[in-house]
């Protein structure tokens, strides 16, 4: 097995037909049957089912197109940083981001790693939490911070914090004449607004899960791109929504901290599996020492912390979850 021979079932993978993919690789379609069979004869295993118009992949091919995809990938990484390195060129880093972190901790932390590598190219992308996934396999981002738990055993994930949720309420509505914490209960036979609408799963739908653990019942949902169109529609009289108690965006709505210990939203640390890479822990130490810092956007009445992060810096270090 070569790294030829993976490009080439990559190449087939993605295109589901040898003659396209034939064409793609500049080679003929009988040679790259034939070392697609010899990979498979190898493994022992069959990867691609070839009696389907397009072809599809065997479970075994989909595990397998996964692995060689992350192995290509960081193939090519590794080529690029070694010429960066040789000609002394720029290092880049990518990030990925879902818009919420924006009104958290993600833009402080970008200045620290710009004060701290300053030979760094550091480059943002925003992604949902999902398309985060993909980008770290393909190597388009090198870690993301999100906010949907993944089970994908390709990815590893750090909690850095929960975050509490806030309702956004219309002013001069019932539900906006106190300002004391309410329950998620208040939400039922209420219209709400949740975001994104796609892709799934997202916010949305973690938003609905905790409703549906406690058997709330809203009488509308309305599903919107999103945030910025989710607290319009608030400020319209259209519904309630539920946010990251950092997004308050808009000060023409009454926002009202949601009283339950497990309505909050984790931040979390993506990052290719096994990736040991410098920038790694050098994320996780300057998290630590900016949540040392306490900012204003990390204020116990707005956010929730474990116990075990506030008695000392040490303990400051994100947990790992796999």
């Amino acid at each position: 097995m070569d790294i030829r021979q993976l490009k080439y079932f990559v190449a087939v993978a993605n295109t589901r037909n040898f003659t396209r993919a034939s064409e793609q690789l500049h080679i003929a379609q009988p040679p790259l049957s034939r070392q697609i069979q010899l990979l498979e004869e190898e493994l022992g295993v069959q990867l691609i089912l070839r009696n389907s118009r397009p072809l599809r992949l065997t479970e075994a091919g989909r595990v397998f197109y996964e692995q060689a995809l992350q192995i290509i990938n960081r193939l090519d990484q590794l080529k690029t940083a070694t010429q960066q390195i040789g000609l002394n060129q720029r290092q880049t880093l990518s990030i990925g981001f879902v818009a919420s972190t924006l009104y958290g901790g993600l833009p402080m932390l970008v200045r620290k790693l710009r004060q701290h590598y300053p030979d760094v190219d550091i480059q943002l992308v925003e992604l949902t939490s999902m398309q985060q996934f993909a980008a770290l396999k393909s190597g388009r981002i090198d870690v993301g911070f999100g906010r949907i738990r993944s089970n994908d055993a390709t990815v590893e994930r750090t909690v850095l914090r929960e975050e509490k949720l806030v309702l956004a309420i219309p002013p001069g509505t019932p539900l906006a004449a106190d300002d004391k914490r309410i329950g998620l209960k208040a939400l039922h036979g209420q219209k709400l607004i949740v975001f994104p609408k796609e892709p799934r799963p997202s916010f949305a739908d973690h938003i609905l899960s905790l409703l549906n653990d406690q058997a709330i019942r809203p009488s509308e949902v309305h599903e919107v791109r999103e945030i910025h169109t989710a607290l319009g529609l608030v400020a319209a009289e259209s519904g309630l929504c539920l946010i990251p108690a950092s997004a308050r965006l808009r000060n023409d709505l009454h926002y009202r901290l949601i009283d339950d210990p497990g309505a909050t939203s984790p931040i979390i640390l993506t990052h290719r599996i096994n990736d040991n890479a410098w920038y790694i822990a050098a994320i996780k130490q300057l998290v630590a020492d900016m949540y040392a810092e306490h900012p204003p956007w990390l204020d116990v009445d707005n956010n929730f912390f474990p116990a075990s992060n506030l008695s000392a810096k040490a303990s400051l270090i994100p947990r790992t979850i796999l």
